[in-house]
């Protein structure tokens, strides 16, 4: 149709309908463009190292389907770390090393590159960015308020947040993307994410649904609640990432909490949403479509 319209003659109306950017094409270019400037600190045209062909894990795996729903992992990324700050040795490090106060944003996004990176990128990529997180983990260690050391290369610390990290990102998928997603598929999900988080330090690490079950109920032992994992869980339900729509980011905070096992709930403070989780859920599932529909395009 455009490449016809040159040839006809007199044929302006018809030109200028030809060579009139595609409405749906600037609406794909906006969403990719807010995603983009909301994981990149306000960067529309920060562009990913690439999805390579020598990457950790091969194209349309489960981890590769998981980790690219970007809905889904928002969702999971949000109940993870309600649970890890469940960890006094997890949370203490945050407390003690990081301004998540101030800059929030910033840390969900080196998060967010550092799971592109391992999923996605060549592979010399994803163990450049492994051994980063492993250097800056060799420094933060410090003293509980009970006296007791803590070292953010603890291999059981580094089993919690691995774990909690990889039932929400899983459950996070599945809320909002795949419901009906196999049980063998979850379980090689499982069994891929493992090997990030061997080379992190992480022991005992899940290598499928049963294993992760029963590791998550053995460190929940480890857990405990505190006035300052309860301020975090504040702190978290009330960001509003830049350039992220508020409904959006109010609807995928309702489903993390959603998703949430009723004793973190009880130990966090947090009410399970009510008749507002119908919404939540349809406005989820309804942004996890577009953005799947505007990346797949890319």
């Amino acid at each position: 149709m455009r490449d016809l319209g040159i040839y006809l003659v007199n044929a302006k109306p018809i030109l200028a309908l030809v060579s009139r950017p595609d409405p749906l094409e600037f609406l794909r270019q906006r969403i990719v463009g807010t995603v983009r400037a909301t994981f990149n600190e306000g960067d529309a045209n920060a562009q990913p190292r690439g999805v390579s062909d020598e990457a950790l894990f091969e194209k349309d795996t489960p981890i590769r389907m998981v980790h690219a729903d970007i809905v889904g992992m928002m969702v999971g990324g949000i109940r993870g770390l309600f649970l890890q700050m469940l960890h006094p040795h997890a949370l203490q490090g945050v407390l003690d090393f990081s301004n998540f106060r101030s800059d929030m944003h910033g840390r969900l996004s080196r998060t967010a590159h550092f799971i592109t990176d391992t999923t996605f990128a060549h592979r010399d990529i994803a163990m450049e960015s492994i051994e980063r997180v492993n250097r800056i983990h060799r420094s933060v260690k410090g003293v509980l308020p009970d006296g007791s050391p803590y070292s953010a290369t603890d291999p059981r610390t580094l089993a919690w947040v691995h774990v909690a990290e990889a039932t929400s990102f899983l459950a996070g998928y599945m809320r909002v993307t795949r419901p009906d997603m196999p049980g063998h598929e979850q379980d090689e999900y499982y069994r891929q994410f493992a090997v990030v988080a061997a080379v992190l330090g992480a022991d005992p690490i899940p290598t499928n649904r049963r294993e992760a079950e029963l590791i998550f109920r053995e460190l929940r032992e480890d857990l405990s609640t505190s006035p300052q994992a309860r301020e975090v869980a504040e702190f978290v339900v009330s960001i509003k990432p830049e350039g992220a729509p508020p409904a959006l980011q109010k609807a995928i905070v309702a489903e993390s909490i959603a998703l949430l096992p009723p004793f973190a709930r009880s130990m966090l403070g947090l009410e399970r949403p009510g008749l507002g989780a119908i919404p939540a859920r349809a406005a989820a599932w309804g942004a996890a479509k577009t953005l799947r529909w505007a990346f797949r395009q890319s």
